[in-house]
Parts: structure tokens; C-alpha cells; sequence
């Protein structure tokens, strides 16, 4: 659970409880009514196929060597499909096209929910300020990883009758 201990709508302490066996917080303030409920963000992935290879990017902050796919959240009132695409030019300053949804996916060690998409790009290739690199690999030569886009990954290779090849050293 995250960290609040405050009431974000009057400044009262929280106060833990248990809701149908799960922790949540509440504000002390009965008056208040305020539930942190702690329900999962959703965030969108993006499956990029330029050229016909897999794009795949490094983030400013991640090691050298751990590539991922393009992913950011879903903002208010925002279609996924549009956000998506949205982050797709943001990041990788190409213009996507929707091919279609790949899964949905629990990522619990974040508390999150994936929503991962198969995109089609062309073209040239301008990273966002967030990422470091990029790099493209036939869907062959693409290894996943057991864990949030990577499970989305490895279903979408799948799907292309491509057999996933698993980097089983990552962990979450």
C-alpha cells in the first residue's frame, strides 16, 4: 500500500482497515468519508513493429544492457487506443498505427495494469527525452522476460508463430 498518512481532501491522519480482506486507509474524519481503495493504474504498451522488426528502447534510467517496450499512463478521459499511439510519438517521435489490442496484464509488483498493443511504424526514429537507446530485432532474435510487457511480448510472438525465447535472469 502506498504511502499516504494523510487525507488528501481534509489533511486528517489515515487510519488502516480491512474492506472485504483487503488493507485500505480511510480518513480518521468519519465526517470526511474519504477510502484510499489503492486500486491499480492502468498503463498502456506499446508492441512497436518498424519495418517489420520489433523496436525495443532503453530508459535513461535503466541499465545498460535492459531494453523494454514502450509504455506510459493512460490519462484522464483518454481512450487506451489513443494513449497508446499518443506515447508512441512522444517517445519515438513516429506516427503509429493501430494493428489491435495484445492482452491485458496484471503487473502487481507496481500496481498496475498493462494494456499492451500491437503497433506498425515507419520511418525515422527521434527518442524522447526519457529514453537512452533503441535498438530493432527481427521477432525471432527477441528475447522476453517473465514479467509485465514481457508476458505481453511473449504472447504476441505467439500469436505470429514465433516460439518466445525467455531471459529467465530478470525478475521484477
Amino acid at each position: 500500500m502506498d504511502d499516504f498518512r494523510f487525507c488528501p481532501r481534509c489533511s486528517h491522519a489515515l487510519e488502516s482497515f480491512e474492506h472485504e480482506g483487503k488493507p485500505r486507509l480511510r480518513c480518521a474524519d468519519t465526517t470526511c468519508g474519504y477510502v484510499h481503495w489503492d486500486n491499480p493504474l492502468p498503463v498502456v504498451a506499446a508492441i512497436i513493429e518498424h519495418e517489420g522488426l520489433v523496436l525495443l528502447a532503453r530508459n535513461k534510467a535503466w541499465p545498460e544492457k535492459m531494453f523494454g517496450l514502450i509504455t506510459g499512463f493512460l490519462e484522464r478521459g483518454e481512450e487506451p487506443a489513443d494513449g497508446v499511439l499518443r506515447e508512441v510519438e512522444e517517445e519515438t517521435g513516429l506516427k503509429a498505427e493501430m494493428v489491435g489490442l495484445v492482452g491485458v496484464y496484471a503487473f502487481t509488483p507496481r500496481n498496475e495494469v498493462i494494456l499492451a498493443y500491437h503497433v506498425r511504424t515507419k520511418g525515422e526514429v527521434r527518442l524522447g527525452e526519457e529514453l537512452a537507446e533503441f535498438k530493432l530485432l527481427s521477432p525471432e532474435r527477441v528475447r522476453t522476460w517473465p514479467f509485465g510487457t514481457g508476458r505481453a511480448l511473449s504472447d504476441w510472438l505467439t500469436i505470429r508463430g514465433v516460439r518466445p525465447s525467455h531471459d529467465n535472469t530478470l525478475t521484477h
